[in-house]
């Protein structure tokens, strides 16, 4: 090999590269070293080795910041487009049916992701055995780049202008209670029944009011409620509507089983909430991985078959369920 182009015992350039670039878009050599696997110290040796080859400081660390110098910004934005370059390259020469391999880290809601998620993983998994997946649960959407996500499922509007939203289905959602909580009355029908209910309130989605609609006819009614208790947790949420504190609006395929033995009651059941829509969102690339395009099938093969999922249907150009987003939804 030669000795000008990579130094005797020195790491792959092509690794050097990307230890690099994981540390400046991780924003530190631990959380860098976090996502590689690896120890600080030997992120620490690659960033030295790349810098010894090129000749250049590509960093200035002090105790509380890092900062790329000049050279470290070119490097930066070339390595980033040689990186792509490559894993394209590999890909061409290796064919388009070569089965997808390496990791995915992705993020997906907690409760989604734990009941509704983990089954079409699973389907994924055993389809690509040499992929692994990192499954991350999170509510709140987290920074891509900051922390290695290939990936997320998201339930709710996408308002990052720079990213790709796949859209994958929508979630209907109820009104629910306790037995406990109408006390024996019949079963409101209405909405306008509902006002005077003990509420719980999820403050991802709604805090001080309820809009339902009319599942048939359309009509919209709001109303206020005075939640007895307030929480970001779906999980929550739903135990407290099983403990009889209050009525709430969950996701329709929560409280199947509950509502199935009697444990929870449908409130106004020709009545819905808004449904959320659900997408698929990962930054923007000019080269996707196999593995990565590969559960971006997955995903959308395996919705329509999840229970209380609603999965609209196409209409026109706007069919094309993939689209780098302009403007909040």
């Amino acid at each position: 090999m030669n000795q000008h182009l990579v130094p005797a015992g020195s790491t792959d350039r092509i690794a050097l590269m990307q230890t690099f670039v994981r540390i400046v878009e991780a924003g530190s050599l631990s959380a860098a070293a976090a996502q590689l696997g690896a120890t600080q110290p030997t992120v620490s040796r690659r960033l030295q080795a790349l810098e010894c080859s090129l000749g250049v400081r590509l960093l200035r660390r002090s105790t509380h910041a890092m900062k790329l110098t000049e050279d470290g910004e070119r490097c930066f934005e070339r390595a980033k487009e040689l990186l792509a370059t490559w894993e394209a390259f590999e890909a061409e020469l290796r064919g388009t049916g070569d089965e997808p391999e390496g990791s995915l880290r992705v993020i997906a809601p907690h409760a989604f992701g734990q009941q509704q998620l983990v089954e079409p993983l699973a389907r994924f998994l055993r389809r690509h055995p040499r992929v692994t997946v990192e499954w991350l649960l999170h509510d709140e959407m987290q920074d891509f780049v900051a922390h290695g996500v290939d990936c997320a499922i998201q339930v709710g509007a996408v308002r990052d202008p720079s990213v790709v939203a796949v859209k994958l289905a929508e979630v209907p959602r109820i009104a629910i209670a306790a037995p406990s909580v109408i006390e024996g009355r019949p079963l409101p029908a209405h909405p306008s029944e509902l006002a005077s209910l003990p509420w719980l309130a999820l403050r991802t989605y709604y805090r001080n009011e309820v809009t339902l609609t009319h599942v048939a006819s359309g009509e919209a009614l709001r109303f206020a409620i005075r939640p007895r208790l307030s929480t970001d947790s779906l999980l929550a949420m739903r135990n407290a509507a099983l403990a009889g504190l209050g009525a709430c609006v969950v996701s329709a395929w929560l409280p199947i089983d509950d509502l199935a033995q009697g444990r929870l009651v449908h409130l106004a059941p020709e009545w819905r909430a808004a449904p959320l829509p659900v997408y698929l969102v990962y930054p923007q690339a000019r080269f996707q991985p196999a593995r990565l395009r590969r559960f971006i099938e997955a995903m959308r093969e395996a919705m329509p078959a999840i229970f209380g999922m609603d999965v609209p249907a196409p209409a026109g150009k706007e069919a094309r369920s993939e689209a780098r987003l302009r403007r909040p939804l």
